[in-house]
């Protein structure tokens, strides 16, 4: 069953962004530039400045900022091809681009609620190189988005396979079929537990208290620090609660807290992935979600260069996972911009995370069957750290407080304990379609990519790794960035040479697919 493309307009001229797109860049320069502005509107006031100027000067900015984003909307053009897109855009500095749809390795249709009230979207085409996006179309016709991403996911050419090619290094191709799988759907439950075991409740109140103090003035931030204190020591002196009783209302304080941001978490976790689908469809994942921004991201099979499983402690107590992916696409040095499509599962089960990956990799054992371990007589290495700052410190606290500080010396058991614990995670596994590693105690993690998408191999041994016998084996594709680098490290020297002539021979007979 085949379905018809969505109509796109005409080759034969150049269209412009929809009338309003002018509008989302400007808010989206606001954005950026909110704090600046406030910090400026509200404290530039103060001192000898003059007020008329200190008023002016945001509206001179908003303005300056409105002419932009219109001269913006005016020069952008983009026409659409048979085999691409070209692109002119700039005012002083005219830009011409041309993305043939092969190059294109994702395509992420973005609506907040500001674009759905319109009935727009925005359109991101991704490709490997470069840490921004070949085009970021703000904004189109939702229909056009659509339109031109399905373009995109049906002029996308089909991985090359040798006919009468039988050896193991050739994956079998997938079968071409337009037909959309679903293949993991995340209920309003699940998103709500992803929530409660994540810590972004943390990481948001984080950023939002450094952004404060950068923007707030030092002596503004202190008197306000410095005068709540002395109310909440006063208050609390009133009370005469006592010693259990200031502990009681301690205690109380910090659950509050943990619950607000338990709630936090919950929230930010509910606007992301609400209504969360992972589908199949013409050898691409597409992947939509999100609860007032609604975010349509997807990749191609073959562009996918290293998979991620992992969970944390209480990850593991709640008996879930993450499956997450690196794409040449997702290159990318700034955390808050999500390039590529990363997470394929951001909460399941082990086992439907393994069947997954079993799916989508048809021709590589998952999970192996055996793993193979590193030795463990130099696990101290993994708490070094440890090891030399511990007795300065214990050396420091008898120096001021007397033999009390030997007390932190019974910290370097627990690190060497937990450094062997987490040296007998680590693992590796090595067969005809692809090598796999494992390790980690408290967050545990198990990634791995195809030999196909290996491109270069690196042996290297670190003064450490010289005085122990040891080397590490470092793997390199094309855009996997992970959070756990491609490496096997703490391999006898003797195994890492041989690792290395093995996996330098397989790439030697292999065909580089990315």
């Amino acid at each position: 069953m085949s379905t018809a493309l969505p109509p796109l307009p005409s080759a034969d001229h150049e269209r412009r962004l929809h009338p309003w797109s002018w509008l989302f860049v400007l808010l989206l320069q606001l954005r950026q530039y909110l704090l600046p502005l406030v910090a400026l509107l509200v404290f530039g006031q103060r001192g000898d400045r003059d007020p008329l100027w200190a008023q002016l000067g945001p509206l001179i900015v908003i303005a300056v900022l409105v002419l932009a984003s219109v001269l913006q909307y005016l020069s952008y053009r983009y026409r659409i091809g048979e085999d691409g897109i070209s692109i002119r855009s700039g005012v002083l500095a005219r830009n011409r681009r041309e993305i043939p749809f092969a190059r294109i390795h994702n395509v992420v249709v973005h609506q907040n609620l500001l674009h759905r009230l319109f009935g727009v979207a925005e359109l991101r085409l991704e490709s490997a190189g470069g840490n921004r996006p070949e085009a970021e179309m703000r904004v189109l016709r939702l229909d056009e988005a659509l339109a031109l991403e399905q373009r995109v996911r049906h002029r996308g050419p089909a991985p090359q396979v040798d006919a009468g090619r039988t050896d193991a290094g050739t994956p079998p191709p997938l079968p071409e079929t337009d037909e959309r799988h679903l293949l993991l759907r995340m209920l309003p439950g699940e998103v709500v537990k992803l929530g409660l075991l994540s810590n972004r409740g943390w990481v948001m109140v984080a950023a939002a208290l450094a952004a404060l103090v950068q923007v707030v003035p030092r002596r503004s931030m202190d008197a306000f620090v410095e005068q709540g204190g002395r109310q909440a020591f006063g208050y609390a002196s009133g009370l005469q609660p006592g010693i259990s009783g200031l502990l009681l209302a301690a205690a109380a304080v910090l659950i509050v807290g943990w619950l607000a941001l338990r709630a936090l978490s919950v929230l930010l976790a509910l606007l992301r992935y609400y209504g969360f689908e992972l589908s199949e469809q013409q050898r691409r994942l597409t992947v939509s979600s999100g609860l007032l921004s609604k975010v349509r991201s997807s990749v191609a099979l073959r562009r996918i260069q290293a998979w991620t499983l992992s969970e944390t402690l209480f990850q593991r107590w709640a008996g879930r996972r993450q499956l997450r992916i690196d794409s040449a696409a997702s290159q990318t040095h700034d955390e808050n911009q999500q390039r590529g499509l990363r997470e394929l599962a951001p909460l399941a089960t082990p086992q439907a995370c393994d069947a997954l990956v079993r799916h989508l990799l048809p021709q590589v054992q998952w999970p192996p069957a055996h793993w193979q371990a590193v030795p463990l007589r130099g696990s101290w290495r993994l708490c070094i750290t440890s090891l030399w700052l511990t007795p300065l410190l214990a050396a420091g606290l008898i120096w001021r407080w007397g033999y009390v500080g030997l007390l932190v010396l019974a910290w370097l058991p627990v690190a060497l304990w937990t450094a062997r614990l987490q040296m007998a995670r680590i693992g590796w596994h090595l067969d005809g379609q692809h090598v796999a590693l494992r390790g980690g105690w408290w967050r545990r993690w198990w990634r791995w990519a195809e030999l196909d998408k290996l491109q270069a191999l690196r042996l290297s041994r670190s003064p450490l790794d010289r005085l122990l016998g040891t080397s590490s084996v470092w793997l390199d594709t094309a855009g996997a960035r992970g959070d756990v680098a491609l490496c096997l490290r703490y391999l006898p020297q003797a195994q890492a040479a041989e690792v290395l002539q093995t996996l330098g021979a397989a790439l030697a007979r292999r065909k580089l697919r990315w």
